[in-house]
């Protein structure tokens, strides 16, 4: 993203430190649903949720070396465990198709809701002043000419309506792109040996 054109709320959704946190949830999350099943020790999944950080700069440094987001990620995070035995099961069971692709399903979810608060936001406004201009004479166009006279507020009134139309839709994508991604992830997750 380019910092000067981002909003300061989209820019942490998106930025590396909230991708990483996202990452690490999606790995806790894991481990505690191994942990309920029997496949992980509890005292390790619990260890895990209470300890484990991320660290941006050292996770970039390692990944310079190895070459792979997710292997850093993991080490990363496994050294800030400063213990071994719970270490070891972080990241059981997945590949990194599930923690990436989960993680960005959680990432344009909370994407989606700052954008559907802008959409609203302008809903609103569109709405008080289709109100405000209500009386206020416009020539109407057709085909480019003139034709029946119309007021602002008519027009802001059209435009209104197609903003919730448009915010409909906006749900509706936000909902399917988010599900679609724990979808196709959630068939690539599964116990050891099965």
């Amino acid at each position: 993203m380019i910092a000067r054109y981002t909003r300061a709320e989209m820019g942490r959704v998106w930025s590396e430190q909230n991708k990483f946190e996202k990452w690490l949830e999606v790995e806790l999350a894991a481990t505690e649903t191994l942990a309920e099943a029997g496949i992980v020790p509890r005292e390790a999944a619990a260890k895990l949720r209470e300890r484990a950080r991320v660290d941006v700069s050292r996770i970039n440094e390692i990944e310079a070396r190895v070459r792979h987001d997710v292997i850093a990620f993991t080490i990363t995070v496994q050294e800030s465990l400063a213990d071994p035995e719970a270490a070891r099961w972080l990241h059981y069971g997945l590949t990194s198709n599930d923690v990436v692709d989960t993680a960005q399903a959680l990432l344009i979810r909370d994407a989606s809701r700052i954008i559907e608060k802008g959409i609203a936001r302008l809903g609103e406004t569109l709405e008080r002043r289709a109100w405000e201009f209500k009386d206020t004479p416009e020539i109407g166009r057709t085909h480019g000419i003139h034709a029946e006279p119309i007021t602002f507020g008519l027009k802001i009134a059209n435009w209104y309506a197609e903003n919730r139309r448009d915010a409909t839709r906006f749900e509706t994508a936000a909902r399917e792109v988010a599900r679609r991604k724990n979808i196709r992830c959630r068939r690539h997750v599964h116990a050891p040996g099965t």
